[in-house]
Formats: structure tokens, C-alpha cells, sequence
């Protein structure tokens, strides 16, 4: 297991990380984040987005559990399952057949479906500075 740290101090260096990290996306990866609401989980999946070369608006699926993109190197299926009850409703929308499909996965709130998500998944912790300097983050990607 590695574990790489990178700090932010901005919306646009999370993004800038995050297209980085993109271009080591290979097919059937599954990216799992860790982090406290506002901390940037949205902003991350934007940049990571740009970096497989989507185009467009990239929002987080808070009501729909599910956002998938295409047009860029690899699809990319982004959840944010925040609001999911149960972590069996996400068979209901066919995790599966995300999980091992051929795009790369981003997995919003990822701890609730813990259970659900094969070994090998890469972690994602996006933390936020709690000394008072409101646009710092340390976000570490461990594999």
C-alpha cells in the first residue's frame, strides 16, 4: 500500500491535482472518498473529469446517486450516496455493473457503502485545515 499528500490552498489547485491524478485512471479503477461535507469532494471529481478530457458541467449527483460522463478517454461514473438508507439500494441503480465496468468510478461518501466496494479501491481523503485558513486541504490518495 502507497500513500502520496497533496495540499491545496485553492478550488483550482484541487482541480489541478485532481486532472493530475486522472491521467493515471485506467479502466475498472474505483476512486472512494473520505471527506466532511464542503471539504471539496465536488470540486476534486471536476478536475478529475477535465483530466479524462470530459467536457462540461460536472455536479455532484447528491439526488440521483448517480452521474455518468462520457466523452473523454473513459467514462466516468460518479456517486455520491450521502443520501442512500440502506447500502443495498445501490443494487438498485446496478453498482455492479459501475463497479466492474469499462470507465473509472468516483464514489462520493464512500464509508456507507464500505461493505459494497471490492479490495483494491483507491482512497481519496480530502481533509479540510481546521487552523483557519479556509481554502487549505490536504488530500491524500492512498492505493
Amino acid at each position: 500500500m502507497s500513500e502520496r499528500f497533496f495540499e491545496s490552498h485553492s478550488a483550482e489547485e484541487t482541480r489541478a491535482i485532481a486532472a493530475e491524478l486522472a491521467k493515471e485512471a485506467q479502466a475498472g479503477m474505483i476512486y472512494a472518498f473520505r471527506a466532511e461535507m464542503g471539504a471539496g469532494k465536488t470540486v476534486f471529481s471536476q478536475g478529475f473529469a477535465k483530466g479524462l478530457g470530459i467536457e462540461g458541467p460536472v455536479s455532484s449527483p447528491t439526488f440521483t446517486l448517480l452521474q455518468v460522463y462520457e466523452g473523454g478517454r473513459l467514462p466516468l461514473y460518479h456517486f455520491d450516496v450521502y443520501r442512500i438508507e440502506d447500502p443495498e439500494e445501490m443494487q438498485e441503480v446496478g453498482l455492479d455493473e459501475y463497479l466492474f465496468g469499462d470507465g473509472v468510478c468516483l464514489i462520493e461518501w464512500s464509508e456507507l457503502i464500505e461493505e459494497l466496494l471490492p479490495e483494491g479501491c483507491i482512497r481519496i481523503i480530502i481533509e479540510k485545515d481546521k487552523s483557519g485558513d479556509f481554502d487549505h486541504r490536504v488530500i491524500r490518495v492512498i492505493s
